[in-house]
């Protein structure tokens, strides 16, 4: 099971501007759950709180108000039920790409020829079975995202959290990885919670779209399109993909800015 739940989550920032304290609520009693297997899109103009409420959700961040549970049991901190993939790869440079996905799996306790098969598995999951041995500097954008996708996947997480992880990459390679998260959730049937700023995005890959404003849930909708999507091109055409995108746009719309 793989179950998350954000139940009436709130969160305060305290900031100091020109010697006076101010309060910023980021986000205000925010609910909706995350089923099992399910790829649910947060979307929202920036500083609406979406990389917040998936911060709290992997425990970087603690809740003023609220909780965020997975499969029942109360988030507390990090913990390996949760992995988390960034907008950045943030890879270690001095390790290849095999010992980067080796490092979340010696963290989990993994070790001896478990450590290295396991990592090496996931790494052929991603389609870079043969750069293992590659560093950071010697790896594209894509393929840095493809060993941040590994190393959260290997440790076996229930959810997996996605800030934005294709937001840096060009839009040819962005499409190319879009492909390639669907074809992996295909086959690992992965709980995942993936925030973006674009409505394309969000509609391709999600089974439902949470519309953030202003640090509040405007609205959830659900996503007519089948499994599977192999053809993201194709499904762009279809008047579902457009019909949901309009109906996400106008719902970020009203009462103010929306993304692209």
């Amino acid at each position: 099971m793989g179950e998350v739940a954000l139940v009436n989550v709130s969160k305060q920032f305290t900031l100091r501007v020109e010697r006076k304290v101010q309060t910023v609520q980021a986000l205000d009693r925010v609910n909706f759950s995350v089923h099992d297997g399910e790829i649910v899109s947060m979307i929202g103009p920036s500083g609406c709180g979406k990389t917040t409420a998936l911060r709290i959700a992997m425990g970087l961040e603690t809740a003023t108000g609220g909780k965020v549970t997975v499969d029942g049991n109360e988030v507390r901190g990090c913990g390996h039920d949760r992995g988390m993939v960034f907008q950045f790869a943030e890879l270690l440079p001095w390790l290849t790409a095999l010992q980067n996905v080796m490092f979340g799996l010696e963290m989990k306790g993994v070790s001896g020829g478990e450590l290295r098969a396991t990592a090496m598995r996931y790494l052929d999951l991603v389609g870079l079975g043969a750069s293992g041995n590659h560093r950071p500097h010697q790896l594209s954008g894509g393929m840095k995202q493809r060993v941040g996708i590994a190393r959260a996947l290997a440790i076996d997480p229930k959810v997996l959290l996605m800030d934005e992880p294709f937001g840096a990459l060009d839009a040819q390679t962005r499409e190319t990885m879009q492909a390639e998260l669907l074809d992996i959730h295909a086959r690992t049937r992965k709980t995942i919670l993936f925030v973006t700023h674009d409505l394309d995005e969000a509609v391709l890959i999600a089974d439902r779209i949470v519309v953030l404003k202003n640090g509040r849930m405007q609205e959830i909708m659900s996503v007519p399109l089948p499994r599977p999507r192999p053809d993201l091109g194709v499904v762009r055409g279809t008047p579902e993909f457009a019909a949901t995108r309009y109906r996400v746009w106008r719902a970020l719309r009203e009462g103010g800015e929306a993304p692209h």
